[in-house]
């Protein structure tokens, strides 16, 4: 999907976009289970997984720095600037220079660290998870998926690249190739290398991303032809773009991703002295609780550009507006989801997993696990939308790292005790109260910082939210019981759940207002008679998408199902 020249699309192409992108990452999320159910089937949950999920932690902290968080937020600004310039570039392209002078170097950088990850996973492997009981094998799986770093780091780039040309049909596809090749690795090679093939897996999949991107690329930077070269004249415009951003703003976004993807880093560190399967355990439980998450965050980010012009364009208010709207919306989806999760756990890890190596005992352990994770679902939510509010700003601020870095701080302390008196469940419930611990500090910070949310009222919306889960978790919890066959244990328990909440929130009294679903008109604008209250559109609205955003351009900050 590539946006109309001139910069001209609306909201309706927005919409399409934003549809587009929701429906390949709905797909690449579905996949990515399909891989979690074949990796359960052929290798259960025991050593040999424990050690392919150490293994998994190199594309896991990969993506979240070299795709999702850190290189978007860096790139598509400065991509954006480049194409501001464009048009007026006398000599050469803004936008090759800038490809020049930054992909070598990044490709240079990263290859050196794959190099270095292929030599030193021994010394990872006992840094990651010391007492692991086959750490021969991890070694061998790290040393297969230190590939992505580079291949990652490439995806990475390519896909800020387009997103800022605003072309946004490849980088939506990269989960779906991603998961692909995994797939279809571990079905060739799972007998003859084991669970190597899922690692093997990762390397290929790597690859495949950047080849769905790579084409319209080029297409890209072949569209405008250079200019002969005439004496330089200077243009208006921030210096540095071939360094990409200075160092006080790539600082803040890396340290946050760093800080927040570290919670699996200490996860696994605690579980891999616990019993073989423990490692496993967790996975599979975040896996699928993470579903809804996955899904309120969607919601977010359609509207993530609009905060970020919003505040731009001098605009408080209506970022306020938008961002109390979207936490709501979020808050209902994801409560709907855990209060699922937690009240038919069993049913539905044993109709996802338990086939081939995948275990009654297997299912009754995750199933614990998962119920326990699935408490922090709603901070997992909050993190990843109120972070938006405070990197739409010129200037990302340091304040969400502080704030990621105490939950870590909390999940650590209390998972140490947690993990030697409940294994794998008391890790769960470290994590949850660490994430949880962050987002009430995000929450309550918004205000000061960048978006003046408005906490008290936003706090006693999400209590009231989060007392009709409750009782619709008890409902679903007593039906699904007594229903045998887990895919209509599982069905009555969303029927029940959504119904529950649906009666709390229209009887209960002070029930909070539930925002309905945005809608972007694609046929007619609404006439001005229709909208007596606004005159003309905000200034946030009218300004065109594509000009320079700030750093958080429209790039989703979460992870999808990978």
């Amino acid at each position: 999907m590539k946006a109309r020249a001139g910069g001209g699309q609306g909201r309706g192409f927005l919409a399409r976009a934003a549809a587009v992108t929701a429906g390949l990452t709905a797909a690449g999320a579905v996949l990515g289970l399909v891989r979690d159910q074949i990796l359960a089937g052929y290798f259960g949950a025991g050593a040999e997984t424990d050690a392919f999920l150490v293994a998994w932690t190199v594309p896991e902290f990969a993506s979240t720095l070299l795709i999702e968080d850190a290189m978007a937020l860096i790139l598509v600004p400065a991509f954006s600037r480049a194409l501001a310039r464009r048009p007026g570039a006398r000599s050469g392209d803004p936008v090759r220079d800038l490809v020049r002078g930054t992909l070598p170097r990044l490709a240079l950088a990263v290859g050196a660290v794959a190099a270095v990850l292929v030599v030193a996973a021994p010394a990872v492997v006992r840094l990651l998870a010391p007492g692991l009981p086959d750490p021969g094998l991890a070694v061998d799986c790290v040393r297969l998926t230190a590939t992505c770093v580079l291949t990652f780091a490439l995806v990475g780039y390519c896909s800020a690249a387009l997103r800022a040309h605003h072309v946004f049909l490849p980088p939506a596809t990269i989960y779906v190739a991603y998961n692909a090749g995994i797939i279809g690795t571990m079905v060739l090679l799972r007998e003859p290398w084991g669970v190597r093939s899922a690692a093997a897996g990762v390397a290929v999949g790597g690859v495949l991303m950047v080849l769905v991107q790579v084409p319209a690329l080029l297409r890209e930077l072949r569209a405008r032809p250079v200019p002969p070269r005439v004496p330089e004249v200077p243009v208006p415009g921030p210096a540095g773009d071939g360094r990409l951003v200075v160092l006080g703003l790539i600082a803040p976004v890396v340290a946050f991703s760093v800080v927040r993807q570290s919670q699996t880093l200490i996860e696994r560190f605690l579980a891999a002295p616990l019993p073989a399967g423990a490692i496993s355990y967790l996975n599979y439980a975040q896996k699928v609780a993470q579903m809804p998450m996955i899904l309120s965050l969607m919601l977010c980010t359609v509207s993530f550009p609009v905060v970020a012009r919003a505040l731009a364009a001098g605009d408080p208010e209506g970022a306020r507006r938008r961002v109390e709207r979207d936490l709501l919306l979020a808050a209902v989806v994801v409560l709907v989801g855990a209060s699922v999760v937690i009240a038919a756990a069993p049913k539905i890890v044993e109709l996802l997993f338990q086939r081939g190596e995948f275990d009654r005992t297997a299912t009754t352990a995750t199933a614990a696990v998962m119920r326990v994770y699935a408490l922090g679902l709603l901070g997992q939510t909050m993190v990843g939308a109120l972070v938006r509010c405070y990197f739409s700003a010129a200037r990302p601020l340091w304040y969400p790292a502080a704030a990621m870095a105490a939950g870590l701080a909390a999940t650590a302390a209390a998972g140490v005790p947690g993990a030697r008196a409940w294994g794998a469940v008391g890790i769960a419930a470290a994590n949850a109260l660490g994430i949880t611990l962050t987002a009430v500090l995000l929450l309550r910070g918004a205000h000061r910082q960048t978006v003046p949310v408005r906490t008290d009222r936003l706090g006693v919306g999400l209590l009231r939210l989060a007392t009709a889960a409750a009782w619709a978790t008890g409902a679903a919890w007593l039906c699904s019981m007594a229903i045998g066959p887990p895919a209509a244990a599982v069905a009555v328990a969303v029927l029940v759940v959504a119904g529950a909440f649906l009666v709390f929130i229209a009887c209960a009294a002070e029930a909070p207002e539930i925002p309905p679903l945005p809608r972007f008109p694609t046929r007619r604008r609404r006439t001005d008679h229709a909208r007596p209250h606004r005159a003309a559109p905000t200034a946030a609205e009218a300004s065109p998408v594509g000009e320079a955003a700030p750093v958080g351009g429209d790039v989703p900050l979460d992870h999808g199902h990978r």
